[in-house]
């Protein structure tokens, strides 16, 4: 499995530019890079360092991050999504990323949640055909997103069903799942053909594998185990040098040298 290394934390210590990080990425031997927004970076030098490096660029985030669950906001993400899949196709990404958005007072769960499966079954629609997918991320509303719409991994796969387009499913967070309280196997379940992205961190901190007390490695181990063949993605606070937890989570998650 490669890794996928979220810059906007790793080599953040050690390097203001983006650009940069991704060299410092590569030279370490990982694999691939992500980030979150793509519209408040040097999308140019991004694009330069990852030609120059032969690193693979796995997702970043579909803007405008706006309320997926207000329908009044259909029509403006529809319109950002077109300019993030002509920078996902310039920068060769294969999935964008997408959150719901907060619990909306005033509107029913079910109201909410119609807006957002209509919103991505449109989005699937419009992605079709062009090798991007769109992953939907559950998030934990315990510590880091209080108010947050969706905080249920089977709920986020029940979404991305009912929207019957294969271009839309998850963004599975391990650390996410994990302070729900939430047992990969269960929630994941028979379901591994909707998760396009993972991503992983320890708890508490949410800092690198081996920090707290997630068993990271059973966790993607079922995962790989059960079909999962993407990128695993490092999206984690380092408590100590970026390059130092790479290597070491290779070596507890993965096995390697």
């Amino acid at each position: 499995m490669r890794l996928s290394a979220c810059i906007e934390w790793l080599f953040a210590a050690e390097a203001d530019n983006f650009a940069d990080r991704i060299r410092l990425a590569h030279g370490r031997g990982v694999e691939a890079v992500e980030f979150w927004k793509w519209t408040n970076k040097d999308i140019g030098s991004i694009e330069w360092a990852l030609m120059e490096t032969g690193t693979e660029l796995t997702s970043f985030v579909a803007e405008p991050m706006i309320a997926l669950t207000d329908r009044a906001n259909k029509d403006t993400f529809l319109k950002g999504l077109k300019s993030s899949m002509e920078t996902a196709r310039r920068l060769g990404a294969h999935i964008l990323i997408a959150q719901a958005g907060d619990d909306l007072p005033g509107k029913s769960r079910e109201e909410q949640k119609a807006a957002l499966i209509d919103t991505l079954a449109a989005a699937g629609k419009m992605l079709e055909g062009s090798g991007i997918r769109l992953g939907l991320e559950p998030l934990n509303t315990l510590i880091d997103h209080a108010g947050y719409f969706l905080h249920s991994t089977v709920e986020g796969i029940d979404i991305v069903k009912a929207t019957g387009r294969a271009e839309i499913g998850i963004v599975y967070d391990v650390y996410h799942s994990a302070v729900m309280g939430e047992d990969t196997a269960e929630v994941v379940g028979g379901n591994i053909d909707h998760v396009f992205h993972i991503h992983i961190a320890d708890h508490p901190g949410r800092n690198e594998p081996g920090s707290g007390g997630i068993d990271l490695k059973a966790r993607v181990d079922w995962l790989v185990e059960h079909g999962y063949n993407g990128a695993l993605g490092l999206e984690y606070r380092p408590l100590a040098k970026s390059a130092t937890t790479i290597g070491e989570t290779r070596r507890m998650l993965l096995k390697a040298p």
